[in-house]
């Protein structure tokens, strides 16, 4: 793992956040710079799928808009990943930081897949945000290579569990990260106990990466369903509790016994379709909501299995995923197959599936391909993030409105102009990930988002978003 090599700056991308205008950055590039001409006086945002990118332009990404960037990947793709919190304390914000994440992989055969816990450790800042800046205006700067020696390169510990299939699903309970549920595509949902693997990482000071060597292990517990899903989750209010969906409209819920074992119930009746998200209340032990193929989102109590509380025709399309909003609980929002983020307001839910075609309290089109994932940030109630099979990853702040004076000022000091059809709630655009399936804001590190795709992890934080 590294840092991007850094390219040549682009004027005009937004390095704070602010009201009004929406601060858009990419990776491996935010601006279509040609090659033969300067840079316009008053450089225009640059579009993913909108505008195009001529044959003597090259993107390239601006390092002043990330507080810190890097890249990451296993020996094959993992399409599903969670972030194990650790007992380094947070919010934290010091640089360099350490993550530690469970990952599945989809090997080429079933055999070579693992559960994978990696721990990434000195995540340094590089040539990012305020450094980039200065070293902009140093006209006796050092390369990137002589700076990543200077600060010290990344190091990844990795250790690995034996899998026998792929794994589309991975998830780490809440109050103990160290217990990894999995959804694999034979068909099974499994629990997985890594403590020993993230003791022994955690213990590695070692400056040089490790690659642990896949190991056999039994899980835990074990339940087969009909059909491989996706939908996984476990609750934050009850312990070892856990929900999981299928592709043949099966939900099972998973109960404690307290013997280190698991009670899981007969599937809940309602879906007609594939379930593919499930994500149970912050605030109520007993609540969940799912979506699905059949295009609804159904809130149930987890003691009745016969029918749903509430169920709302969602999107047009198939609703891919939900994330349920732990600031404000009273707020779900769903990415469909359509494009479509939208956000709900849960108390104006009826269990009229025609009236809440439309009672959604915002719509955003903006995405050209399917959201992938969905996620509230955890320190600020009014952002979240989405990925799309666009190849976009997008950081929204629904609290911010467009101020037009604001915008025209912000130019005139080199900003980006921004497009009337942008959204003023697109606070972010980070691009150059190759299918890009699922993002998650670290619970402990305002602001860092790591994200999977078929290219490989970025592990990244946004210079206008959270605190450095």
């Amino acid at each position: 793992m590294g840092n991007p090599k850094k390219g040549k700056k682009t004027s005009g991308s937004a390095k704070k956040k602010r009201k009004g205008a929406a601060a858009v950055a990419a990776a491996n590039a935010p601006m279509a710079v040609d090659n033969e001409q300067a840079a316009p006086s008053t450089p225009a945002v640059w579009r993913p799928g909108v505008d195009q990118v001529g044959d003597d332009e090259e993107l390239q990404y601006d390092p002043t808009a990330y507080d810190c960037m890097h890249v990451m990947s296993l020996d094959w793709p993992c399409l599903s990943f969670d972030i194990v919190r650790d007992s380094l304390g947070g919010p934290r914000s010091t640089f360099p930081h350490t993550v530690t994440l469970a990952a599945g992989t989809q090997a080429a055969t079933p055999k070579q897949n693992s559960l994978a816990l990696m721990k990434l450790s000195n995540l340094v800042q590089g040539k990012h945000g305020s450094k980039a800046a200065k070293d902009d205006s140093d006209d006796d700067i050092s390369d990137d290579d002589s700076e990543d020696e200077e600060e010290g390169a990344p190091v990844m510990h990795l250790r690995q569990i034996s899998q026998s299939c792929g794994i589309n699903r991975v998830r780490a309970m809440p109050q103990q990260s160290t217990i990894i549920a999995t959804w694999g595509d034979d068909a099974r949902v499994q629990v997985w106990d890594a403590g020993a693997q993230i003791q022994d990482m955690s213990a590695a000071h070692d400056a040089k990466a490790q690659r642990g060597k896949r190991l056999p292990q039994r899980p835990m517990h074990m339940h087969a369903h009909s059909t491989e899903g996706y939908a996984l989750d476990w609750s934050s209010m009850a312990e070892g509790r856990l929900a999981a969906g299928d592709c043949r409209h099966g939900i099972h819920v998973w109960d404690p016994n307290g013997s280190g074992s698991w009670t899981v119930s007969g599937a809940y009746a309602g879906h007609e379709d594939s379930v593919e998200d499930i994500q149970w209340s912050p605030m109520e032990g007993n609540v969940f909501a799912s979506c699905s193929v059949d295009r609804t989102i159904r809130i149930w109590d987890s003691r009745v299995r016969t029918a749903p509380q509430l169920t709302v025709t969602a999107h047009a399309t198939d609703v891919n995923v939900i994330s349920w909003n732990s600031l404000a609980s009273h707020t779900l929002a769903s990415g469909g197959d359509d494009g479509v983020l939208r956000v709900w307001d849960l108390r104006t839910f009826t269990a009229d599936r025609a009236a809440n075609e439309a009672s959604f309290v915002a719509n955003f089109t903006y995405h050209r391909g399917p959201v992938t994932s969905v996620e509230w940030c955890p320190f600020e109630s009014s952002v979240l993030t989405t990925t799309s099979g666009d190849g976009q990853l997008v950081v929204w702040d629904l609290a911010l409105e467009r101020d037009p004076e604001e915008e025209a000022a912000l130019v005139a000091s080199m900003n980006a102009a921004s497009p009337d059809d942008l959204p003023a709630q697109l606070l972010f655009v980070h691009l150059g990930q190759s299918d890009i399936k699922e993002a998650h804001w670290h619970p402990q590190i305002p602001g860092m988002i790591i994200s999977t795709a078929l290219s490989g992890f970025n592990i990244f934080k946004p210079a206008n978003v959270g605190s450095a």
